[in-house]
């Protein structure tokens, strides 16, 4: 029987609050009833929108990933020279992830699993952003700002992997080392940081 109730307002609830409990307990841990509970829907809306704890749990995925995906697509880039380009994708890469500690949480419990479900998001990939990485390489190899033998991929990699560490260690980092790395100060001086680590990587000589 179709549930005629359901509105996009109660989806966007639902995988915000899913986001949530995936993030802070991990796909085992979270629970479609306390899911439901915390919404204004129920645990019998949700199987029947979602299918089941999985498909929500690729709903909440799609979502994390379509945002910064987004954030890298609509960062115009290609209106900028290939540094100031460069030095942008770093900041903003950087600054999502400082912003959504969510994705950083959702994206460790999903490699914790091997990653059953991100293989089905389309979202996650790098179809549309990778196209772009290379075109920057390109432009910066062709006006000699760039050194040659930059691989897409392997910067793609670079500039998250400092991004999220960031956030992904600052519990441990901070316990270890006694230094408060969830402020803003921290924040700005690690984004200086990395986006010239980055442009060092990148920059000919």
């Amino acid at each position: 029987m179709q549930d005629t109730g359901f509105t996009e307002r109660n989806r966007r609830e639902i995988i915000a609050i899913a986001t949530a409990h995936f993030a802070d307990k991990g796909f085992a841990g979270a629970r479609v009833d306390e899911i439901a509970a915390a919404t204004a829907t129920s645990k019998r809306m949700i199987y029947y929108h979602f299918g089941s704890k999985e498909g929500l749990y690729r709903a909440v995925l799609t979502e994390a990933y379509r945002g910064i995906r987004s954030a890298e697509l609509e960062a115009g880039l290609d209106q900028l020279s290939p540094l100031a380009a460069l030095e942008r994708l770093a900041a903003l890469t950087f600054d999502y992830h400082f912003q959504h500690p969510e994705l950083v949480r959702l994206v460790m419990d999903e490699n914790m699993r091997h990653g059953p479900h991100v293989a089905l998001v389309g979202e996650a990939r790098n179809e549309l952003v990778l196209p772009k990485t290379a075109a920057l390489i390109e432009r910066g190899v062709a006006d000699g700002s760039f050194r040659a033998g930059i691989d897409a991929i392997d910067l793609h990699m670079t500039i998250s992997a400092l991004a999220f560490h960031f956030v992904a260690n600052r519990y441990t980092f901070g316990a270890i080392f006694g230094v408060d790395v969830t402020s803003a100060a921290a924040a700005a001086q690690r984004r200086e940081q990395i986006v010239a680590i980055v442009r060092a990587y990148c920059e000919a000589v």
